[in-house]
């Protein structure tokens, strides 16, 4: 075990040397001291690749990564269940059908200043999460177990409708729909990033003060409820920050799986099962995962680059399978 302060300075270190090594690496040669200082002398074009494209998308892995790895938290505190992640309610699938009716029907890889297809994604990702929802409403309160097999259901048809706009996509359309179902943190500048980041701050922060509430509802609701937790206020908070971060994320990176269920269960091994230390220590070492795969995607393919989707996708699948053996009753007995 280690301690959790420990942990988290650990993983803040190591945030700033992957930052650092993540904004020298590429075909350009900005050099490592030059990433690491910020007046440093440069050509024009390594300024402009370090702070034009490499900034941004270190400043977008921070926060895709911290919000996907709080988000995966949430989501194993609501379910009760250590193999919980985001990726369950649909809402990556939701937001890639988004994305790809915006590239294939609307033709909408520049709309709006590049902004279209990121509003169709989240759009996207708010109809999962409506449509979710509504299905499982029992009672007046979403049910756990219906919302999980709606989820279920709606990755099938949301499968089904990207094969069926595939189909129909012409060559263009087609490739920006299989760049953006890989997952990349290199699409967006700075001002997309300023506008994201408040959602994905916000929905990183809320599950953090509810964290003593969560670990409360990780013993049981009705253990959560005489210790005098709003267990349906609670379950809807968690919903939303869930829905508001990784709907945003998605709609900027595209579709980067694993991350919620790697990290919330490396933490917790590493430092144990309270939320409250959980919860911090998830989102840094979230960052340092992402700014770590982005950076070694394009050290590894230079001067071309590994989506970080597939690079999280080869570290996470042997993951998912090891816990499964070391527990594989642990969702029927949830």
């Amino acid at each position: 075990m280690i301690s959790p302060p420990l942990a988290l300075a650990a993983g803040l270190l190591g945030l700033a040397l992957a930052s650092a090594w993540s904004l020298s690496v590429g075909p350009v040669d900005t050099g490592l001291l030059q990433a690491l200082r910020a007046d440093s002398a440069g050509t024009p074009l390594a300024d402009a690749v370090l702070w034009q494209l490499r900034a941004p998308r270190v400043a977008l892995a921070i926060l895709a990564g911290a919000v996907l790895a709080v988000g995966g938290c949430a989501m194993q505190a609501l379910f009760r269940n250590p193999l919980a992640e985001p990726g369950l309610l649909g809402l990556s699938s939701g937001a890639a059908l988004g994305a790809a009716v915006a590239m294939v029907l609307i033709g909408g890889l520049a709309g709006f200043g590049g902004l279209l297809v990121p509003l169709c994604a989240f759009g996207g990702a708010l109809a999962v999460a409506a449509l979710v929802t509504a299905v499982s409403r029992g009672q007046g309160q979403p049910r756990v177990a219906s919302m999980l097999l709606a989820g279920l259901a709606v990755n099938a048809i949301a499968g089904a409708g990207l094969g069926l706009l595939a189909t129909i996509a012409d060559d263009r359309a087609l490739r920006g729909v299989t760049f953006w179902l890989f997952g990349s943190v290199g699409k967006v500048g700075w001002g997309t990033i300023a506008a994201a980041s408040l959602p994905m701050l916000l929905a990183s922060l809320l599950p953090m003060l509810r964290a003593p509430a969560m670990n409360a509802l990780m013993l049981g609701e009705a253990e959560a409820f005489h210790l005098g937790v709003d267990v349906a206020r609670l379950k809807k908070l968690l919903l939303i920050s869930v829905v508001i971060g990784v709907g945003t994320a998605v709609s900027l990176t595209g579709i980067i799986g694993f991350v919620g269920l790697l990290v919330p269960h490396l933490v917790r091994l590493c430092c144990g099962h309270d939320n409250r230390s959980v919860l911090p220590i998830s989102a840094v070492w979230g960052a340092l995962l992402l700014v770590c795969a982005d950076a070694a995607g394009r050290a590894l393919m230079s001067p071309s680059e590994l989506p970080v989707g597939i690079f999280t996708a080869l570290l996470g699948g042997p993951f998912f399978l090891a816990l499964l053996a070391r527990q594989p009753s642990s969702l029927a007995d949830r």
